[in-house]
């Protein structure tokens, strides 16, 4: 099909004394090979008009079948379906409304109180997500109820807080930095992104204490700018992101290159391995020195971007050659001081590397553990150490343990580390359709039963994989220990994040091309959208639509940007665009 320029294609025609005027606006070029970038607007207006003769009809008659070949050709193209008005928005906010409502409600009959709903927040601000998995799209937005409820003006500006409570092991504003880099890359989606900047700002600051627990803070402002294309935010946190890394080579690096941690200062206390050459830190320590070499790049800052990619890629070795054990296939704890051997257990935190994408293709290995029942398989999450291990959950008194229950933030990095897995080079481990099966038994985990026996949605610390009984809940209330409820929409783990750049697979980058890889299988969903995402100073949609029945806008795959078609196939896959230039 031939490349149609920007303009107007119209016809006329006079049948039985009437003459139709069929008129489409073409807003931007049209190309063919099964990719679009356009955007269309039909109108149509008719007048009554006499015909004067035969050959009139008959040569309006030809004009109109011209015509209807072009406009069947863009329909079949999946551009627009004739007939039917291209509305303005895919998802309409005004039919989840009621998730909302419920949330409240149910809130009010957990805890005896709930605060007003504040529906035009959420209507101003998150992106409005459609699929056919009504769990994950039910607990999409109770996620975003729930992360509102976080979200603190203070006088520094805006924080996002982990505990509603105030305990004693959080900093100023009752702030904890752990899950900071889970924080800001699901603020990042939200369209004010005041939000985002002053919580990365606030970890950055003199305030801040981005080193109390195992923070990657570098490699969280980092993907900010890829999410909003603001360099320039990145480029002024720059000093700090430097002085911050420094610290922890002052403070965690030994002479070997690797970090050493306590598992504690990781938030994963009573781990089978416990205290040595973590996977987790060595590994937010590689991403924070690609992260900075970047951002340095960004700042035309040469001598900075070339020393932290030397950084990383001695780290990237020192995690190779000692913290991936060749005879469990894993990357493992290492003790500290010491020049051989592992803590010889299979850990969750063992796919943190893939975060970051930091392992080579022969380590994928390690991902058939994922669902083995001697492995992390979990109904309701994965476990956090391996079933197999003769000391998985092991006895201790404490109600957060890291030894084998399942958590929501531990699965939070293995699903990024998936993705990052389905997304790089080829291989034969894992498909898309486990990153679906570790969702939904993700979203399914994130539910509660009321007194009156009804279940409903929630969010809390750890669980257990297996009943999906909430640990820490059930122990700190039999013990009565105050405060009451104190994991209650628990702010330590993502969800849209994961929803936006897995299932349906935005991929953010600092340039102007897009890259969608939706990890949904083929087949298993007829259709999904994320309308409204706020992307580099524009407002995406994303969608599928197997038949063109849900949305009205022809069959196959989209990505629009501020309303208009930017790429279009007629299969779902990976789908690649390019953002316009700002006016």
């Amino acid at each position: 099909m031939p490349t149609c320029e920007a303009g107007a294609v119209s016809g006329f025609t006079d049948v039985g004394g009437m003459t139709a005027l069929l008129h489409w606006e073409l807003e931007a070029p049209v190309s063919g090979s099964g990719r679009f970038r356009v955007a269309l607007k039909r109108k149509a207006r008719v007048w009554g008009q006499a015909m004067k003769s035969q050959g009139d009809v008959a040569r309006h008659l030809v004009q109109l079948v011209a015509l209807l070949g072009v406009v069947l050709t863009l329909d079949g193209a999946g551009l627009f379906q004739a007939g039917k008005p291209l509305p303005k928005r895919v998802v309409d906010p005004a039919s989840i409304q009621h998730y909302f409502t419920e949330f409240n409600n149910d809130e009010r009959e957990m805890l005896g109180t709930a605060p007003p709903l504040q529906w035009g927040w959420f209507v101003n601000n998150i992106p409005w997500l459609d699929v056919p998995d009504k769990n994950i799209e039910e607990i999409y937005y109770f996620r975003w109820y729930s992360f509102h409820k976080h979200i603190k003006k203070t006088p520094d500006g805006f924080i996002i807080d982990e505990f509603l409570d105030n305990v004693p092991w959080a900093g100023k504003f009752n702030a904890i930095n752990m899950a900071a880099e889970t924080h800001i890359r699901e603020a990042r989606w939200l369209r004010d992104s005041r939000y985002a900047e002053d919580d990365a700002n606030f970890w950055c600051g003199p305030d801040g204490e981005p080193r109390r627990y195992s923070l990657a803070l570098a490699d969280s402002v980092y993907q900010l700018y890829r999410s909003t294309g603001k360099g320039q935010f990145a480029t002024k946190l720059l000093p700090a992101l430097e002085g911050n890394y420094e610290e922890w080579e002052r403070t965690h690096q030994d002479p070997n290159g690797l970090f050493w941690q306590i598992d504690d200062r990781d938030g994963m206390e009573d781990s089978i391995s416990g205290d040595g050459y973590r996977p987790t830190i060595n590994s937010y320590l590689y991403g924070d020195a690609v992260a900075i070499s970047r951002i340095a790049e960004l700042a035309g800052n040469t001598k900075v971007a070339a020393k932290y990619a030397g950084k990383a890629n001695d780290l990237r070795n020192s995690i190779e050659s000692r913290l991936w054990n060749p005879q469990d296939n894993f990357y493992e704890t290492a003790p500290r001081h010491a020049d051989s051997g592992w803590a010889n257990v299979r850990e969750l935190i063992g796919y943190v590397p893939w975060y970051f994408d930091a392992p080579p293709v022969a380590h994928n290995i390690a991902w058939k553990q994922l669902f083995d029942p001697g492995g992390f398989a979990g109904r309701f999450g994965p476990t956090t150490a391996e079933r197999r291990s003769p000391r998985f959950e092991f006895s201790f008194p404490h109600e957060c343990l890291w030894n084998g229950p399942s958590w929501p933030y531990a699965t939070t990095q293995t699903l990024v580390a998936l993705a990052n897995l389905l997304n790089g080079p080829e291989q034969n481990v894992e498909r898309s359709s486990d990153y679906l099966r570790l969702f939904d038994s993700y979203a399914k985990s994130q539910h509660i039963r009321l007194a009156s026996g009804r279940m409903v949605p929630w969010i809390d610390e750890d669980l257990d994989p297996d009943t999906g009984e909430w640990i820490a809940r059930n122990i700190l209330i039999s013990k009565h220990q105050p405060p009451p409820n104190r994991g209650r929409y628990y702010n330590h783990s993502g969800f849209a994040d994961l929803v936006i750049t897995g299932l349906i697979g935005l991929r953010p980058n600092g340039g102007n091309a897009i890259t969608v890889h939706p990890l949904v299988p083929s087949g298993k969903w007829k259709y999904f959208a994320v309308d409204g995402l706020p992307y580099h100073g524009h407002l995406l949609t994303i969608l599928y639509d197997s038949d063109g029945h849900r949305y009205g806008r022809g069959a196959g795959m989209q990505v629009l940007c501020d309303k208009r078609i930017i790429a279009h196939s007629a299969d779902l896959g990976v789908l690649h665009a390019t953002l316009p230039e700002h006016p």
